[in-house]
C-alpha cells in the first residue's frame, strides 16, 4: 500500500524524477520524466542510464560522489535545469542516484521579454548564492559588484571588503587574474594565487563577460586547492612506501633525438627481452636508474616487483641482511622470525643494484652465488632459498680498474658484464640538450604552476656550450633554478635567468675553487655558520673534482661514504 501511494506521489510531481541504483540501472521513472524526454517507463526501467539518455550526468555522480545542482544541459528540443545527487546508505556508501528536472524553456522564452532588471537579478543571485564553487565578478573597469557566500568561505574576504573595490583588493599574493582577463579579453585556467587575509592557496578559472560584442566584465571562478594538496601529499607518502616495488619509467620517458642514444636504446630493449644480467655503465646522473626501469617495464616481468638498492648508501655491515634477509637470533636485535631480503621479495620480478661497485668483496661472493646457483642464504641460515630474479646494475667507475686494484671480484664481474649497456654523458649528447630542457620545463610548470613555454636562442647556446659535469640531474636543478628566477608573466627563459655560474666547465671550476673562501665569513654571522658554509662549498667542489663519483669523493675527504650522503642531504647539495 505504501509502495502504492509513493507512486502515485512520485507520478503527481511536476519534476521530473530519474533514479539509478550503483549500477546505473534505471530503477525510478516518473510521468513527468516520460513527458519531458519522450520516453515510456516500461522502456527505460532496467536499462542502463547512457541507453536511455546518453548525455546523462547520473554515472559522473555515482563515479565520484559529488552533487551537481542547478545544471541546465540539452534535452531533445528543450532545455532543462537539473539537480543530481547521490544516494547514500546509513554507511556512507553510494547505493546509488537521482535526477530531478523540469522544462525551462518557457522559463527562458520569458526571460528574454523581461525588462525588470530586479526580477533577473533576484533569479541570478539565487543561482549565483546556491552554488558551491566561490565565484567573484568585476565590471569592466576591475570594480568588484558581486560575490557568492563560497567566495566568503574560502577567501575570508566579505562582500563589504571587495565590492565597490579595486579587482587586486582580494590578492595576497600573484597578480589580479581579473585585470589580466580585462586587458587580453580573453579566458585565463589554472592560474594559482594566493588569496584573503590567510593567504589562501587557490586556483582560478577567469572569462569575459562580453555583451553584443562589447567588454561588460570579469567573472572568476575560484577552487580552494588546499584539500588537494593534502591529498597530494598522502598519495606521493603512499607512492614513497611502495616506491621499492614499483618501477615507473618506459622508453618512452626517455628524452632523445640523437644517434647515439639511438643506439643505446635499441640496445636496452633487446636486452629487456632476454633474461640475461645487464650492467649499465655511465657517469653520475646520466639515467640509469631510468634505464633500469624502462627494461624491467619492457620485458617479461613488468607485472612484478621492480626492487631498487642503492649500495652505497646502505651501511655495508647492514648490506648483506637487506639483501639477502636474516634467521631469528642471526644477530642483536633481530627480529623475531627473521626477515626476508630484498632478493627474495623481488623474486618474480627485477632487482636493480645502483653503485655496485661499492660492495664490500664478503658481499660480492654471495651475490655471486645469486647469479650461478639462483639461489640465497640468508644470514645466520643455512638452507638454499631459490629465488628467480633477474639483475640489473649500475656503476660509475671503472669495474675493470677496480679489478685489477682487487676491490672487485673477476668472477662477479664477468657475470654481470653479460649485456653491458653504457650510457653517454650529456657532453656527449649536446644536440639532446635542448629537448631535454624542454621536457624538464614541462614538468617544473605543473610542479610549479608556471607556463614557461620555450628557451632564447642565446639561453640554448649557453646550455650548450657548457660541459655538464653532473648531466641530466645538473641540467635539472639549473632548469629548475631559471625558473624560479623567471617573474610570473615571464614565458621564456632567458641568459639573464640563468643560473650565474652557467658557463664552459672551466669557468665553473674557477669559481667554484675559491668559493669557501668568496662565500664563507659575511659579517654577522656566527663561527658555526661560517665553518658549516666553507664545508658544504668544499664538498660541493670535491664531488665536482671527483666527477661527482662519491667514493672517490669521500675517500678524498677522508670521511664514510654514509657520512658524505648524510652531508650531501643536510647541505643541499646538488650536481
Amino acid at each position: 500500500m505504501l509502495d502504492k501511494e509513493l507512486e502515485v506521489i512520485l507520478n503527481s510531481t511536476h519534476d521530473a524524477m530519474i533514479a539509478v541504483d550503483r549500477y546505473g540501472i534505471v530503477t525510478l521513472y516518473n510521468r513527468a520524466a516520460e513527458k519531458l524526454t519522450g520516453i515510456k517507463a516500461e522502456y527505460a526501467l532496467g536499462k542502463y542510464i547512457l541507453e536511455v539518455i546518453d548525455n546523462s550526468r547520473l554515472p559522473y555522480v555515482l563515479e565520484t560522489g559529488n552533487a551537481e545542482l542547478n545544471r541546465e544541459q540539452p534535452l531533445g528540443d528543450i532545455r532543462i535545469i537539473t539537480n543530481r545527487m547521490p544516494v547514500k546508505d546509513e554507511s556512507g556508501n553510494i547505493i546509488g542516484a537521482v535526477a530531478v528536472f523540469r522544462d525551462i524553456s518557457d522559463i527562458l522564452e520569458l526571460a528574454a521579454q523581461i525588462t525588470n532588471l530586479k526580477e533577473i537579478q533576484v533569479m541570478l543571485e539565487a543561482i549565483f548564492n546556491s552554488t558551491q564553487d566561490a565565484i567573484s565578478v568585476v565590471d569592466q573597469n576591475g570594480i568588484g559588484v558581486m560575490v557568492n557566500p563560497a567566495y566568503t568561505r574560502i577567501t575570508g574576504l566579505s562582500g563589504r571588503d571587495v565590492i565597490g573595490k579595486p579587482a587586486t583588493v582580494d590578492i595576497a599574493e600573484g597578480e589580479s587574474i581579473h585585470m589580466k582577463v580585462l586587458e587580453t579579453r580573453k579566458p585565463v585556467r589554472n592560474a594559482r594565487i594566493k588569496v584573503g587575509p590567510t593567504k589562501r592557496e587557490v586556483i582560478v578559472d577567469a572569462a569575459p563577460i562580453i555583451v553584443d560584442g562589447e567588454l561588460r566584465g570579469s567573472v572568476g571562478v575560484i577552487h580552494d586547492i588546499s584539500e588537494i594538496k593534502k591529498l597530494t601529499e598522502e598519495l606521493n607518502q603512499a607512492k614513497q612506501i611502495i616506491r621499492k616495488l614499483e618501477a615507473k619509467y618506459t622508453f618512452d620517458d626517455i628524452v632523445s633525438t640523437g644517434s647515439i642514444m639511438r643506439d643505446v636504446i635499441e640496445r636496452a630493449k633487446k636486452a629487456a627481452q632476454t633474461p640475461a644480467t645487464v650492467l649499465l655503465q655511465g657517469e653520475s646522473g646520466t639515467g640509469k636508474e631510468l634505464f633500469a626501469h624502462a627494461i624491467h617495464n619492457a620485458s617479461s616481468r613488468k607485472f612484478n616487483q621492480f626492487v631498487r638498492v642503492n649500495c652505497a648508501a646502505i651501511s655495508q655491515s647492514l648490506l648483506e641482511s637487506e639483501l639477502f634477509g636474516y634467521e631469528e637470533g642471526a644477530f642483536t636485535g633481530a627480529k623475531k622470525g627473521g626477515k626476508k631480503g630484498l632478493f627474495e621479495v623481488a623474486s618474480g620480478g627485477t632487482i636493480f643494484l645502483d653503485e655496485i661497485g661499492e660492495i664490500n668483496l664478503g658481499t660480492q661472493a654471495k651475490l655471486l652465488r645469486v647469479l650461478q646457483e639462483k639461489e640465497i642464504v640468508r644470514v645466520g641460515g643455512t638452507n638454499s632459498i631459490p629465488v628467480d630474479v633477474r639483475i640489473i646494475a649500475a656503476t660509475n667507475i671503472d669495474l675493470e680498474k677496480a679489478m685489477l686494484e682487487g676491490k672487485f671480484r673477476e668472477d662477479l664481474y664477468y657475470r654481470l658484464n653479460v649485456i653491458p649497456i653504457r650510457i653517454p654523458s650529456l657532453r656527449e649528447r649536446k644536440d639532446d640538450i635542448y629537448y631535454l630542457a624542454m621536457h624538464i620545463v614541462k614538468r617544473f610548470n605543473q610542479d610549479y604552476g608556471r607556463s614557461v613555454q620555450d628557451i632564447s636562442p642565446i639561453a640554448r647556446r649557453r646550455l650548450v656550450e657548457y660541459d655538464w659535469p653532473g648531466n641530466i640531474r645538473e641540467l635539472e636543478n639549473f632548469i629548475g633554478r631559471a625558473i624560479i628566477n623567471m617573474k610570473f608573466n615571464e614565458t621564456v627563459i632567458e641568459e639573464k635567468h640563468l643560473p650565474q655560474i652557467i658557463g664552459r666547465k672551466s669557468d665553473r671550476l674557477s669559481q667554484r675553487e675559491d668559493a669557501p673562501l668568496n662565500e664563507a665569513g659575511r659579517s654577522g654571522q656566527t663561527l658555526e655558520e661560517v665553518l658549516n658554509e666553507a664545508e658544504k662549498q668544499y664538498i660541493r667542489k670535491v664531488l665536482l673534482d671527483e666527477k661527482q663519483n662519491k667514493t672517490a669523493a669521500a675517500r678524498k675527504l677522508g670521511i664514510s661514504i654514509r657520512n658524505l650522503y648524510y652531508k650531501i642531504n643536510k647541505y643541499n647539495i646538488y650536481a
